[in-house]
């Protein structure tokens, strides 16, 4: 009885055992077929993931503290990694979703692609490099077609068949996109920025069907005052694969952003700040745990030394010049093809920027909002004249003839040389003067311009003396600005500047260049930097832009800049800069007319002798690609016996760019400074106007430059 009893209990053990097996059995098999990839998708949702907490860059304020670049909140579309499915199929259905709801809103989305838009597909102009890391990083022969790129990213990004081609190309791209930005659970991927309100609800609206998909509230980068100093302001954008390789030692990412020209660019690490980082546990696909471990630290504010309101004034003054050249209508009208100039104005004695126009100009929003027109723009807005763009100084350079002379003890100020038109030193060439000046001293040479007078002086002086006065005035040099490659140095006239440009140096061409012709190319902002030079004895100070840096919200003072002497030229006569400035001087007093009539405002010409002091400047008409192709330029400083700001201007194929330099003057001391942009006027009154200078214009002197 009881061995039947066990042998009961044996057979029911076993059957049960047997039956929680099988139910164990079909439980796993169940998991393995059935619920295998909900579970997958669990496990790989699981963890602890470390992210990065962008912080607020700098901003970038004027000299009085107006914000010309600062940051608003704005709203970006970004993808999660750790809640984004990894199947192809949904991942491409939900990117294709989110650029379609960005599209109806005309907002652009990030795509290094280098394949045209539409079929058929083709690579974009001037990407080589692009092109050839794509076909290396999807595994394409070196020679293959875009189309075969196309079809290789179909295939590795599961790209079903049924898309239209503009949709394979969408998909294409933003993945594509993602894998270079570096998409992963610590590095999530920003797919639009900035992005409207119509568009934020909408994807909001659609959450329950976009995995990964989230609104993040971020910094953006707002120009506020676009139209002040673009060129030297820059703009940001997103990293380029060879910046990161740049830079990648310095903390940064493939998703980052990053300072593409001007300040924004030079500046990058004071106005990127230090990035925070926080802590996510994710369990099942559910986050437990969210914590900031470490604070992101915004950038530093930078500010300028350039003034919004002088800026804009300075413009208005180059653009008025331009705009009034190209409309005389005078018999004597000259510079009627004036299409593009430069002003710098620098403080004489530290060497800051004050003012840096440039015609044409663009506005920093238009610039980011549609490149292509600004970039294609007539006369190139995007070139920075004042720093960038090389001309002949002219005659503005005899005064860095008559340093030379004067300082080495060559000529005296009192020593003569008799001007008859022609300098006949040579037999078989006579070069001209623009008059019959008979005696002239170096004072009288330089309110003349007389060329005979710096011919002669200047074969006498020697081309190296020259040259050496001329590098140290900052002329084809370094000027300190700290946009450094934005910065060119230009040449000067020499044998080694022939020898480096395949040219051959001859002893005539000693006189050419010491009238500021030749291979003497400079920069508006060397030549601002010249007449700071002279207006301090001498001393010639690096330019510079910052004046200081500021905490994010200017509560600390961080740094000033500090003025750095780049050179002195030691005055070995005790008058040789004296010397220079009388012949200025009495060149600014002998000069007929300003701008005449400029505006309906205005009653007569303005003299430069009206003005409070003295006014000291320099000349030149320099020639550009012919004999009868001629640029306007002047160099100055005032008040001339304690200057204060020291200035320069070139008008490309124009004339008369002196009558600028009274405004230039009255704009900085605000309380005499009355202008209008000529183009805010009407027709009828612009006509006016324009009547009244054509009057006017008869009385230029034509004589001297």
């Amino acid at each position: 009885m009881n061995k039947a009893a066990d042998n009961f209990r044996f057979v029911f053990l076993m059957a049960a055992t047997l039956g929680i097996m099988s139910l164990g059995a079909v439980q796993l098999m169940k998991i393995q077929l059935v619920d295998g990839s909900s579970y997958l998708e669990k496990s790989r949702s699981s963890g602890i993931a470390t992210q990065v907490i962008s912080a607020p860059r700098g901003e970038i304020t004027d000299a009085d503290g107006e914000y010309l670049v600062s940051n608003k909140s704005g709203f970006n579309a970004v993808i999660e990694k750790a809640f984004f499915p990894s199947d192809d199929k949904s991942v491409n259905r939900i990117i294709l979703t989110v650029a379609e709801v960005l599209g109806e809103e005309n907002v652009e989305w990030e795509d290094i692609l280098p394949i045209t838009s539409d079929a058929p597909f083709e690579y974009e102009a001037d990407r080589e490099g692009d092109v050839a890391r794509l076909r290396k990083n999807i595994g394409v022969q070196v020679y293959g077609t875009a189309e075969e790129c196309m079809e290789a990213m179909e295939t590795l990004y599961g790209i079903d068949k049924s898309y239209t081609d503009r949709q394979k190309r969408i998909i294409a791209g933003i993945r594509y996109t993602m894998v270079m930005r570096d998409f992963s659970v610590s590095n999530r991927y920003t797919f639009a920025e900035d992005i409207p309100m119509a568009a934020v609800v909408r994807i909001k609206e659609l959450s329950y069907d976009l995995d990964g998909v989230d609104i993040s509230e971020e910094a953006v980068r707002v120009y506020k005052v676009g139209d002040v100093v673009p060129h030297l302001i820059g703009t940001v954008g997103a990293i380029s694969a060879e910046e990161y390789e740049e830079n990648r030692d310095s903390g940064y990412a493939l998703n980052d952003v990053i300072g593409k020209g001007g300040i924004e660019k030079a500046m990058e690490s004071t106005l990127r700040g230090q990035k925070g980082t926080r802590t996510i546990e994710i369990m099942g696909g559910s986050v437990i745990s969210d914590k900031v471990t470490e604070e992101a630290v915004p950038g530093n504010t930078i500010k300028l030394t350039v003034d919004s309101d002088y800026q804009r004034k300075v413009q208005t003054i180059l653009e008025n010049h331009i705009y009034w050249l190209r409309h005389q209508t005078s018999s004597k009208a000259k510079g009627t093809e004036a299409d593009a100039g430069a002003i710098a104005v620098i403080d004489v004695k530290s060497g800051a920027l004050l003012a840096a126009a440039t015609a044409p100009t663009y506005d920093l929003n238009d610039y980011i909002n549609n490149y292509s027109a600004v970039a294609n723009g007539e006369n190139a807005p995007l070139t920075n004249r004042v720093t960038s763009a090389y001309y002949r100084p002219g005659s503005t350079f005899k005064t860095v003839t008559a340093t030379a002379a004067l300082n080495e003890g060559i000529i005296t100020p009192t020593d003569t040389v008799t001007c008859k038109k022609y300098y006949t030193y040579w037999e078989g060439w006579s070069p001209e003067c623009t008059g019959y000046h008979g005696r002239l001293n170096v004072v009288e040479a330089l309110r003349e311009s007389c060329n005979i007078f710096f011919y002669d002086v200047g074969r006498i002086t020697g081309i190296d003396l020259i040259a050496q006065y001329a590098s140290d005035y900052g002329l084809g040099g370094e000027m300190g600005l700290e946009i450094g490659r934005g910065v060119k140095k230009g040449y000067i006239a020499c044998p080694e500047t022939f020898e480096e440009r395949g040219l051959q140096w001859q002893a005539g061409n000693v006189i050419q260049a010491a009238i500021g012709q030749s291979d003497t190319y400079v920069t508006p902002l060397q030549m601002a930097a010249q007449a700071m030079t002279i207006a301090n004895k001498g001393v010639r100070y690096e330019t510079y832009m910052v004046d200081s840096v500021y905490t994010y919200n200017m509560e600390e003072l961080v740094s000033r800049t500090k003025p750095v002497k780049a050179a002195v030229i030691e005055d070995k006569t005790g008058y040789t800069f004296d010397t220079v400035t009388k012949g200025m001087v009495e060149a600014g007093a002998f000069e007929a007319y300003t701008y005449p009539t400029l505006s309906e405002y205005y009653t007569d010409s303005y003299l430069l002798t009206d003005l409070p002091e003295k006014t000291a400047i320099k000349t030149g008409t320099p020639q550009m690609t012919s004999k009868n192709d001629t640029g306007s330029a002047f160099i100055g400083f005032y008040p001339a016996d304690d200057p204060e700001i020291a200035f320069s201007g070139f008008v490309e194929h124009g004339e008369w760019s002196k009558f600028m330099i009274r405004e230039i003057i009255s704009a900085y001391y605000d309380e005499f400074y009355h202008i209008e942009k000529l183009e805010g006027m009407t027709e009828d009154e612009t006509a006016e106007m324009l009547a009244d200078t054509a009057d006017n214009g008869d009385n230029y002197n034509e004589n001297y430059d």
